[in-house]
């Protein structure tokens, strides 16, 4: 017992495990995921329903969206941006790797008559020979992935823009990581029955990397038949390291934003959103 405790406990290095498949693809948490995405009210696995709509108004006006705007949207989930972009006429690729959501989206579409193209596919995995107007990457996706991650999709979104084409993107900031805080919790069925179907036993270790600007919450989850462990990474940027980033992959960051609605740029709100285009 105690050498498990100690693996529980053990701090990781930055990024050393990647297991975001893990929460996206599980049959149970996939399914809670899409509740969480559908639930209009909620600013959990995306923002509210309000947000959202003011979100595609701005992008629509800022980037001039119209009829054969090609969009894509790294990270679609159910599609509730592409969803609303292609209503506005926009030509809209969605790629996400949680085959629950993707269904969803596709329904959506469908129903609607929508000609949106889904892709089932880890984004950073994916590969086409369209070039897009505008990429989005919404809900800060891009702080779930390592440095290296990063320049593979920074170098993606590169080759798959057209030469005047945009990348829209929201982060952690580092008043966000100046407010997390260390912390060990264990609960009986953690996060009200989150992680399994039946009874389990859940640990949640949030770990704070002050040198790379980087938190984990690590949780482990003991079921009878199964132990496992889901990193979440999240990494926080000054304007300057995000700016450096895309400076590396050929891009130059064009506006700052508090947020994808377009509010005026804050140092003190824990996300901010950038406009970058290739140099």
């Amino acid at each position: 017992m105690f050498q498990q405790l100690e693996r529980i406990n053990a701090r990781p290095d930055p990024f050393e495990f990647y297991t975001a498949r893990d929460l996206w693809t599980d049959e149970h948490t996939s399914q809670r995921m899409l509740a969480f995405h559908l639930d209009e009210r909620l600013d959990a696995a995306s923002r509210k329903g309000e947000f959202i709509d003011r979100s595609v108004g701005w992008i629509v006006s800022h980037f001039h969206v119209g009829a054969g705007t090609k969009i894509a949207d790294f990270g679609c989930g159910p599609g509730l941006y592409t969803t609303r972009l292609a209503r506005r006429q926009a030509d809209v690729t969605g790629i996400d790797f949680s085959e629950r959501s993707i269904c969803h989206a596709t329904g959506v579409a469908t129903a609607e008559g929508l000609p949106i193209r889904y892709v089932h596919q880890d984004y950073l995995e994916f590969e086409t020979a369209d070039r897009f107007d505008l990429i989005l990457m919404i809900m800060c996706d891009f702080c779930a992935l390592g440095p290296d991650r990063r320049a593979q999709m920074l170098d993606k979104f590169h080759a798959i823009l057209k030469p005047s084409g945009a990348v829209l993107l929201d982060v952690y900031s580092l008043a966000a990581f100046d407010r997390w805080r260390e912390a060990a919790v264990y609960e009986v069925n953690l996060l009200d029955g989150f992680w399994a179907p039946d009874k389990y036993y859940g640990f949640c270790n949030t770990f704070k990397y002050d040198n790379q600007k980087v938190v984990l919450d690590k949780y482990t989850i003991i079921e009878p038949t199964r132990t496992r462990a889901i990193y979440n990474w999240f990494q926080c940027f000054s304007p300057e390291a995000l700016a450096n980033e895309f400076a590396d992959c050929g891009f130059s960051i064009e506006t700052l934003y508090s947020n994808v609605a377009g509010l005026p740029y804050d140092s003190d709100a824990v996300e901010f959103a950038v406009v970058a285009r290739k140099n």
